[in-house]
Order: structure tokens, then C-alpha cells, then sequence
């Protein structure tokens, strides 16, 4: 494989501003909503993190816009509600301030605001939930809302409070109006249902009554410290579960105060400078702060009095936002700040269990490449940049030419998308003629040309003229292979396909008319759709056409797929689709089937024709079923000789009885290739036939658990595939943000041998563990088990404390590697077959074991490139080493991104770019 090692693409990360859990703690008997973390960044956009059991999954990413930024954000959840006697769980609602006047409510379905508030005060500068009302019988008025309303604090000292009543968003009151000194109010939260506590940037911590708005108390923080602002700074307020109050300051110290006589009980100096953040259990035992000396600090109470735990850099600058959560299976707490990285630190095992950094590089691809025209094209933002690479330079092992690396590539395109709104996705044909670019207000099409510069070869861009049905925004946009279709992914997840003409001697035309595909309707109650995330759960995330272009599949956050085919040939000498609003009619369908229950006796409709082709749901076959949790990949394996469509084919003729007659000959297996690979955030791997309903043989023969044990431990999600297929291997290289892996589907993976675990400290006699036959056998090869965060610390790396384990040993040597501490018995891999996988798979493979043995090895990996922001094919690799794959891998390491000044301590400098402490 020829590789170029890039660096150069421009993707800046954008600064952690705000963290939000959609639950702070969540109990066994508590209905709620699936948790979800929202991060808000710099740069306006807002991502929603799915813990998904310790996996971590970035699901979507809402785009901001020019000038925007996200400086805070709550989550609430309406009341519950019982209708028809089943309990429709409360909304769960997300509101963002960006240091304007306006709070924003987020409709997280479609990836835009819902709606804009505001009043007449300043700008918000903090944000905050009332806690919910938990109804009792004797003392809970039937009419009170039970509901959660928004507390704001402003920069003028005004306290402003907003209604969420009746699914809306008003402003109710401005409970303080600005004072004199016009103190700011730097960071706000609720003591109970009524108490509001408040932090202000004149050294004072007020306390009001949000039924009266008075003011109940002002706790001053004293003078500041010598040489000091004349002034303390509240940056940030928590009320614990007892109610008592911990404030962090621009002192550095932590102050714990008195929830019923409002007096302060103790200092704690923790920090250098500034506690910009803090985070607290929900019992109240444990205070976490962050601070602008980037330390982030643990507390635990011990009788009355509190006390440093330990300290630590987890962050290569300032600590702004914290963020924690509990529930019986996760306690964590989780961090971000100008470098980007969310860390994930362990709550109730801290000092137990590792931290965690998740990555700062999006999920979804920003990258794709024309191996045809050796192109790269990259967005971010506002802007798409589209590279040129040359002939692969051919340097000594060890030796890189920066020179010779820079002549080796070029920029030959620059796009600046007009308007506010950033790129949701961008889509580069194959043969790099033609670009799309979405955001959600616009769809723009761009034809690319060459042209010849004083410095080369370079790309002339045009604008291609989008019909209003197609230019309305979308999530996704994707370009068909043989470059005839662009698939359309709107923001409410409804897909539509446009035609696009592709020949080179005529101006490039996009069709007005489209044809609309429905997803199967996968049995979800409507009243379930009304609470909760609503239909959050069915946003497309994945959209992917098979190498002849015939089939389209698409993937959504609750692990359904739904494909489509390509009916009927092509045949040129038909008229094309007309130019007609396709919004004028929009009871004409591709699809004929009814969606929901109550359209069974809806008249079918007339499939849209394209020069004799129209698109249909793939009905040949039985649904592919749910997948265990979502897909993050989502690739056709490309056949050994590539597919020649049938054009130029005869449609069928009209007659007196049907006019406008529809074909019906749909893809064959044996001339399409239909073999859909699939990877999930849980490390599951399948491989379906997609027109016959099925797991290809491979994949039968190589579940899940099979797979090398690394592969499945990996914390990091997969991101991305690309192809190398010959007559004589079919490889797959899989990549995630510090691995590259390589498979082979024509080879089977070796079958693992079993393991022998230590049961009641016995050895046999010749030194092998024997298992205990009454207790069940722990599986082998999992992920690691934790509360959220890194996996356990192992006793013998711990500092301080006794084993959390102790085990009786005859033998007097005991092989490490089999010892208690490495038993990693939890699998996230939901095959259920692992148990009894090694005879049937044996029996499987009998008749492929000499064939594996001459082909090689099954599997490949490494760690060398990180972290990486995608891998793009530019073709095939030279002859002299073996063919394969040219490609060209991107990294964006932090240590070379700018941040902005940060604090230095004693003994603390930077040397190259290489942090001492």
C-alpha cells in the first residue's frame, strides 16, 4: 500500500463552552428518557453524545453559523403523562444561550432552533434548570405544573425567569431588575422548587425567592487576596443534596457554605488560578472542580469538614465546563475546555477506574476522495477545500522530503459557501466533475473542471443551476458511483433521490422532479413518539449506494437499515422526467406500499420514471433485522470485476389498458453486487446479503466473537472503510481515530482458543487452571467493565489502599498474565452463540481450513497514524509492492492545532511545543 501522510488539511477544533446531561442521575424506578450529553462548542455547533453503555458515541452534530457561539446549556423534561393507561415519558428538551439576549430551544429531530426568546434585559450570560416537582399526594395542588422552567442571570444584575409551560417557551417574569452597581450575575442555580442561588462578579453570593423576588441573602466572599482584583468573581455555584452550597471563585478556593443559616464554613485553596467549574455527586459526598490552571480537583467530606483528595492535568488548558452523571451502571463526570477533548472521568470509582478522552475529530466523514482524479475534498464550517495529489513520491524508509511532500500536492479548490449557516455535508463524484454541498437552509451543486494555472493544473468551479425542490436543506447528500443519481437525506430524516445528468457534452441538469422513498415502518406507537426524544431515535446518520449504483441503503441512530433497488433498465430513447414543482404533487410516490396502519386502502400510486428506471423499496426479501445498537459503518463490498449496467434497454410499451406502464424487473443477486458490511458502535460486525435477506456465509462463519481480541476491546469507534478486492483477496480496512485494522472476507479468522480462568485459587497438578463445573463460564475477549469512564485501575498500579481483591494460591508461581486482575469478563459483543462458537465454527470452516493456509493471514493492524480524521483512496498502488491501495491518511494531532495563552505556574514552560510539568 502507497501511503501519503497528511497533516495539512485545515480542520481548527472548536473550544468546549458548555456541557449538559439530559439527567443528572437516573434510578431504577425512574422513567425517563435515554440519557444524552450535549456539547456546546465555540463555533455554534452542538453535539449529542450518547453514553451507549461506556461506548461513547458522537450520534449528531446540530451546525451553527457565522458569528455564533454556544455558552451554555440545560436540558428539562416535561411531566409525564398517562393516556390510554400506558405513561407517555415527559420531552426532553435542550436550550442553548450563545451571550445575547435570546434563549434558543433546539428541535433535535430536524437539527435546527425551534424557537427564539427574549426580553427586555441584558445579555444572558448564564443558565439554569429548576429542579422537577416531586407530587405528593396531601401536598401537591392538582392544578401545579410539575414541569421545569429556566432561570437566566444577566449582565446588567438583572434575574430573569422563563416558562416551558404547555410546550413552549415564554418569558414569565425579570424577577431582579438591574441595581445600581449593576452587578453581573456570573453563574446561577436552584437550592429547591423556589430558591435561586445566585454568584455576581462583586465578591457576593445573593439568595432569591423566585415566588416574591426578594432577595433572602447576600453572602459576601471578603476581600480579595493581596495584589489581587479589588473584586472576587462567582464564576460558578452547586447546591448539594443537603443543601449546602459550594461556590468556585477567581481566587482559586473552593468555599463551602451553610444552606440554612447562609454562612460560610470553609476554604479550601485547591487551585492556582480561577475555579472556572465544578461537578458534584448526587449524594453529595464528592465535589470535582476545574480551573484555569487546568488542574482538575476532587474533594470528599469526612465528618464536617471537607478535604482535597487528589489533583491532576487531565486538560492542556483552562477546565471551563463540567458535567456530571449517576445512574445504578455509570457515575461520571465529564470536562472540556479550549482543547476540544471531552475527558471522562470516573465519578464514584475515582482513583479506581482510568479517565478517558473522546475524541475532538467528528464521527461523521468530512473527507472523500476521487481515486479517478486523485482529488481529496474536505469542509469545515463555511468552507470546502479540494486537493490535488501527485504521482506517489517514492522516498528511502525514514526519509520525508517536506519539499518534495509539498510538491506532491496542491490546493485547487476553494469554496466559500454563501450565507450563515455551516455545512451539514458535502458529497465529490467519482470521476470529480461534480460537487454538492448541503446546509440546512441550501443545497448547492458545484461542476468542477480543469483548467491550467501559471503553477499548474487547477480546477475552474461553476455554479450548477438546483431546482427549488432539491435546494431546500438536507443532513446528508450522497453522489451515486456512476455519478446519475444524488441521494438527499432532508433534515426530518425523509429521503428523496434526484436524477442528474451526467454527460460531459451537454450542460449538467438536476431534475425539478424526485422520487420519494419510504422507510419500512418499523411499529412504533405513535404515543411514544410524543415523549421522550420523540423520533430522534429514526435520524438517518448513514447513506451509502452499491458499486453499480442500483442499490441505496441507509442506517439510523435506533439500528434499523432499510435498502432500495433500481427497477427496470435504462434505456436513453425514453423521454426524461419532466421539470414539474414536484412540491405541486405530492401524493405521486416511488413507493407504493402504506407506511402506517390506516393506509391500506390508499389507492397505489404511479412510481416516478427516469428514463425508464424508478426506485422502490426492496421487497424481494425479508427486512434486515434491528442491529444491537447503531451503525457507524456502512459499506457495499465492490465485486472482483466491476458491474456493467444494462442501458439502452427496452421499456415496456403502452397499451389501451396501461398508458404508462411501470417495470418491474428488480436487481438480480447473481449480477449485483449486494453484500452490505456493517460495523456498530458496539463492536459488532456483519456482513448481509442484502437482496436475499441474509448473513453471506462468511459472516455466518465469523461472528463477533471471533474477532481478535483487540479489535473488540478498542474503546474508539470505527469511521470509516475502504475496498481492496481482487480475484484473490477481498480486503477491507477499516479505520478509527488511532487504529487502522485490515480483514480479509475470503479468509476465516482463526477460531480463538479457550481461556482457563482461576476459580477458588486451585491449580491441577500439571499447572493449568481447571474451572469450576458448577458456575457458569465468564466470557473472554471483552470490553473492559467500568462505570463510564476508563476500565479498572489494576490493584498492582494503585498508589494507595489495600487489593479490592485477595484470592488463595496453592501453586507458589502464578503466571501474570492468568491472574485475577486481567479477567476482563465483560462482552459488549451481543452474539449469543459465543458460548458454544469454537465446534460449530470448526465444523463451518472444515472445508476452507487448507484454502485459509494458503492465503495468509486473516487480519492486520496498527497504531503508527493519530489521530486521524479520515483515509481517502487515490487509486491503485505502484507494482513493485504487491498493487493494493494508494491512499491518503489525514491526521490533525492537538499539539499542532494553536490554542490561545494559557497559565503557566511555577516550574511549569513549554519547550518545542512539548509540555514539561
Amino acid at each position: 500500500m502507497d501511503i501519503h501522510r497528511c497533516r495539512f488539511v485545515h480542520y481548527p477544533p472548536s473550544t468546549i463552552n458548555a456541557l449538559a446531561f439530559s439527567h443528572s442521575k437516573i434510578t431504577k424506578s425512574q422513567q425517563t428518557a435515554p440519557p444524552r450529553l450535549a456539547v456546546g462548542r465555540a463555533n455554534g455547533d452542538i453535539e449529542i453524545w450518547n453514553p451507549l453503555n461506556s461506548a461513547w458515541l458522537q450520534e449528531s452534530i446540530i451546525r451553527g453559523g457565522k458569528d455564533r457561539s454556544v455558552d451554555g446549556l440545560v436540558w428539562t423534561q416535561d411531566p409525564n403523562e398517562e393516556v390510554q393507561g400506558s405513561t407517555i415519558i415527559g420531552k426532553s428538551r435542550l436550550f442553548s444561550i450563545g451571550y445575547t439576549t435570546t434563549v434558543t430551544e433546539w428541535d433535535l429531530v430536524n437539527g435546527i432552533p425551534r424557537r427564539h426568546v427574549s426580553g427586555n434585559h441584558g445579555e444572558i450570560w448564564c443558565l439554569a434548570a429548576q429542579p422537577p416537582l416531586i407530587p405528593s399526594k396531601t401536598n401537591t395542588p392538582s392544578e401545579q405544573w410539575l414541569g421545569q422552567n429556566l432561570i437566566a442571570g444577566c449582565t446588567d444584575g438583572a434575574l430573569v425567569l422563563y416558562s416551558t409551560k404547555d410546550d413552549d417557551l415564554q418569558l414569565q417574569k425579570v424577577l431582579i431588575r438591574p441595581s445600581s452597581k449593576k452587578a453581573k450575575i456570573i453563574s446561577v442555580t436552584f437550592k429547591d422548587q423556589n430558591i435561586v442561588v445566585a454568584g455576581c462578579s462583586d465578591s457576593t453570593i445573593r439568595i432569591f425567592d423566585t415566588r416574591s423576588g426578594a432577595q433572602i441573602r447576600a453572602m459576601s466572599l471578603g476581600s480579595s487576596l493581596s495584589g489581587g482584583p479589588k473584586e472576587t468573581i462567582v464564576w460558578v455555584v452547586k447546591v448539594l443534596r443537603d443543601g449546602t452550597i459550594a461556590s468556585g471563585d477567581s481566587t482559586g478556593e473552593l468555599k463551602i457554605w451553610d444552606g440554612n443559616t447562609y454562612t460560610m464554613k470553609q476554604k479550601l485553596k485547591g487551585h492556582r488560578q480561577d475555579v472556572l467549574s465544578l461537578a458534584t455527586s448526587a449524594d453529595g459526598s464528592t465535589i470535582i472542580s476545574g480551573g484555569m490552571d487546568r488542574r482538575t480537583v476532587s474533594y470528599k467530606q469526612t465528618g464536617k469538614r471537607w478535604g482535597e483528595v487528589s489533583h491532576r492535568r487531565y486538560h492542556k488548558h483552562d477546565v471551563k465546563s463540567m458535567a456530571s452523571f449517576e445512574s445504578p451502571d455509570m457515575s461520571v463526570v465529564v470536562s472540556g475546555g479550549p482543547d476540544a477533548s471531552p475527558i471522562v472521568l470516573p465519578l464514584r470509582k475515582l482513583g479506581y477506574e482510568y479517565q478517558r478522552a473522546l475524541p475532538f475529530l467528528p464521527q461523521e466523514q468530512i473527507l472523500q476522495g476521487s481515486a479517478e482524479k486523485r482529488l481529496m475534498m474536505s469542509f469545515w464550517e463555511r468552507e470546502v477545500h479540494i486537493w490535488q495529489f501527485g504521482q506517489f513520491a517514492k522516498l528511502p524508509r525514514g526519509e520525508e522530503d517536506e519539499d518534495e511532500m509539498k510538491r506532491n500536492r496542491k490546493l485547487v479548490a476553494k469554496i466559500l459557501i454563501k450565507g450563515e449557516a455551516n455545512i451539514t455535508s458535502a458529497s465529490l463524484s467519482n470521476d470529480g466533475s461534480l460537487l454538492a454541498v448541503a446546509t440546512v437552509e441550501d443545497v448547492k451543486v458545484f461542476q468542477l473542471r480543469e483548467r491550467q494555472t501559471e503553477d499548474g493544473q487547477g480546477l475552474r468551479v461553476s455554479k450548477v443551476t438546483v431546482p427549488s425542490t432539491v435546494s431546500s436543506g438536507a443532513r446528508l447528500l450522497q453522489f451515486s458511483p456512476n455519478g446519475k443519481w444524488l441521494s438527499i437525506v432532508r433534515r426530518d430524516s425523509q429521503i428523496v433521490v434526484a436524477r442528474v445528468s451526467s454527460d460531459t457534452s451537454t450542460p449538467i441538469i438536476i431534475y425539478a422532479r424526485l422520487s420519494k422513498l419510504r422507510r419500512i415502518d418499523r411499529g412504533a406507537g405513535k404515543l411514544a413518539l410524543l415523549g421522550g426524544l420523540g423520533s430522534y431515535n429514526r435520524n438517518i446518520t448513514q447513506v451509502v449506494f452499491s458499486s453499480d449504483s442500483s442499490i441505496l441503503a441507509v442506517s439510523d441512530l435506533a439500528g434499523y437499515i432499510d435498502t432500495f433497488v433500481l427497477a427496470g433498465d435504462e434505456d436513453s430513447t425514453v423521454e426524461g422526467p419532466n421539470s414539474e414543482d414536484d412540491e405541486a404533487s405530492p401524493s405521486s410516490d416511488s413507493d407504493s406500499d402504506s407506511e402506517s396502519e390506516g393506509e391500506s386502502d390508499e389507492v397505489t400510486k404511479q412510481p416516478r420514471l427516469f428514463f425508464g428506471q424508478h426506485w422502490t423499496r426492496n421487497t424481494s426479501s425479508s427486512p434486515i433485522p434491528r442491529l444491537p445498537s447503531i451503525p457507524t459503518i456502512l459499506s457495499f463490498k465492490p465485486p472482483v470485476t466491476p458491474c456493467t449496467p444494462h442501458t439502452n434497454g427496452l421499456s415496456p410499451h403502452s397499451t389501451r389498458h396501461t398508458p404508462h406502464p411501470v417495470p418491474h424487473n428488480l436487481p438480480s443477486p447473481s449480477t449485483t453486487p449486494d453484500c452490505l458490511f456493517v460495523i456498530t458502535a458496539c463492536g459488532s460486525v456483519f456482513e448481509f446479503n442484502v437482496l436475499l435477506g441474509s448473513l453471506t456465509p462468511w459472516s455466518r462463519r465469523n461472528p463477533t466473537s471471533v474477532f481478535p481480541d483487540n479489535f473488540r476491546k478498542t474503546l474508539d469507534h470505527t469511521r470509516g472503510c475502504l475496498w481492496d478486492v481482487t480475484s484473490k483477496h477481498s480486503r477491507v480496512w477499516i479505520y478509527g481515530v488511532n487504529w487502522i485494522w485490515m480483514f480479509d472476507l475470503l479468509v476465516d479468522l482463526p477460531v480463538p482458543q479457550p481461556e482457563s480462568n482461576l476459580t477458588n485459587g486451585h491449580m491441577s497438578e500439571d499447572g493449568s487452571n481447571k474451572m469450576n463445573n458448577n458456575k457458569k463460564r465468564k466470557r473472554k475477549g471483552g470490553k473492559v467493565p467500568s462505570t463510564g469512564a476508563g476500565s479498572a485501575i489494576p490493584d498492582r498500579e494503585l498508589d494507595t489502599g489495600i487489593s479490592r481483591k485477595t484470592q488463595r494460591v496453592v501453586h507458589e508461581e502464578i503466571n501474570q498474565e492468568q491472574s485475577i486482575f486481567n479477567d476482563h469478563s465483560n462482552e459488549m459483543d451481543l452474539d449469543t452463540d459465543n458460548e458454544q462458537h469454537t465446534s460449530l465454527a470448526r465444523l463451518r470452516r472444515s472445508s476452507t481450513e487448507g484454502e485459509r493456509k494458503e492465503q495468509g493471514s486473516s487480519n492486520w493492524n496498527t497504531s503508527k497514524y493519530r489521530p486521524i480524521l479520515g483515509i481517502v483512496a487515490l487509486g491503485k498502488a505502484s507494482a513493485s509492492k504487491g498493487g493494493g491501495l494508494e491512499v491518503a491518511i489525514v491526521e490533525r494531532p492537538i499539539w499542532e492545532v494553536e490554542l490561545p495563552p494559557r497559565f503557566y505556574g511555577d516550574q511549569e514552560w513549554e519547550k518545542e511545543g512539548i509540555d514539561t510539568i
